[in-house]
């Protein structure tokens, strides 16, 4: 389980501060698998980083009464200068698992070739999101945080990405990010929409998507 108690999270935007959380307080509860939608600019992403821990809210508590991996599609998870098979080692221990059996695990699914020893710096964004995929498969988290990236690459490693998420799911859950609603619906049992500092959840996904679509036509009028 994950609570948020009473967290407010503001950022300065040009001239503007935008809101994400206004003393905001909910849990995602384990055992289910949560889609959040929101419009553009609404802090999606910002809220998965706050809820992996890599970014703070301005105020306000968090629990995570789980292991949560970094969020899939976020860039400042790696870095640059160093290799991928580098960056794979390293996040091995921080989270104190083998950096052999990570390195092996991710140069067989990430598919990266002689890349896997080059600075990620001279990555695509679709080969950062491979290795990203390998290494938060190559290590056991309760909960993973997907931003967009099951999108990544071509049909044969977006197939070899879903079964490798199924497979997790058995004993995982997934909090995720997505503008396709056919990726929310194969991953997600439940939903949560994102807007105007709160996070409101429903029991279905298809009635999150029916409230999503009522404030994107009440913000388009």
């Amino acid at each position: 389980m994950i609570v948020f108690d009473r967290v407010t999270k503001r950022y300065r935007a040009g001239r503007e501060e935008k809101t994400i959380l206004d003393r905001a307080s909910f849990s995602f509860d384990a055992g289910h698998n949560y889609g959040i939608l929101g419009g553009n600019g609404a802090g999606k992403s910002t809220l998965l980083r706050i809820i992996a821990g890599a970014e703070h809210p301005n105020s306000g508590w968090i629990s995570r009464r789980a292991r949560v991996s970094f969020p899939l599609g976020f860039s400042g998870t790696f870095h640059g200068h160093l290799s991928g098979r580098q960056n794979a080692a390293f996040l091995a221990r921080i989270y104190g698992v083998d950096e052999r059996r990570v390195a092996d695990f991710v140069w067989d699914f990430a598919e990266l070739g002689a890349y896997f020893d080059m600075p990620i710096q001279t990555y695509s964004s679709g080969m950062a999101a491979k290795l990203a995929f390998g290494v938060s498969l190559a290590i056991d988290f309760d909960v993973y945080l997907v931003d967009e990236v099951t999108e990544v690459g071509d049909a044969r490693f977006r197939k070899k990405c879903a079964a490798a998420f199924m497979e997790r799911m058995a004993k995982s859950d997934i909090i995720m990010v997505s503008h396709n609603s056919h990726t929310i619906k194969a991953y997600c049992d439940r939903g949560a929409v994102l807007n105007d500092g709160r996070l409101e959840f429903f029991d279905s996904i298809d009635e999150a998507m029916r409230v999503h679509r009522n404030i994107l036509g009440a913000s388009d009028a």
